[in-house]
């Protein structure tokens, strides 16, 4: 394993458990701790975009070139993420299963549209 793919592993775990520990607290009312969860969940965030940068530093890349295509996979990707987490919210913590259940597939599609968009159709 090379060294740069290490520390982005170590990095990317490190923003994954601030992240799920973040949402975590957030979303759980027993633990009462929504505003302290939200900026956890926000730290996570900033751990994963620095674990970006290093990793392309590292690599001897080229910074992001932000482009139409690129915006628009990140806003694609955001709002199937976002989609996906509301339907699991609608279903786990408000209880309402059969809407869960449908925002959460619409949520999966549109990741799964992500696909021909970042590859391409042949």
């Amino acid at each position: 394993m090379k060294k740069s793919n290490f520390v982005a592993l170590i990095l990317g775990i490190i923003s994954g458990l601030f992240f799920a520990l973040g949402m975590c607290m957030a979303m759980i009312p027993e633990w009462n701790a929504f505003r302290p969860g939200i900026i956890v969940g926000c730290v996570g965030i900033v751990f994963a975009l620095i674990t970006v940068f290093v990793w392309r530093k590292m690599e001897h890349k080229q910074p992001i070139k932000i482009s139409g295509k690129a915006v628009l996979t990140a806003v694609v990707g955001i709002v199937g993420a976002l989609a996906l987490g509301v339907g699991m919210c609608f279903t786990m913590v408000w209880g309402n299963m059969i809407l869960g259940i449908v925002v959460g597939l619409v949520g999966i599609v549109i990741l799964l549209c992500l696909i021909p968009l970042c590859k391409g159709l042949k």
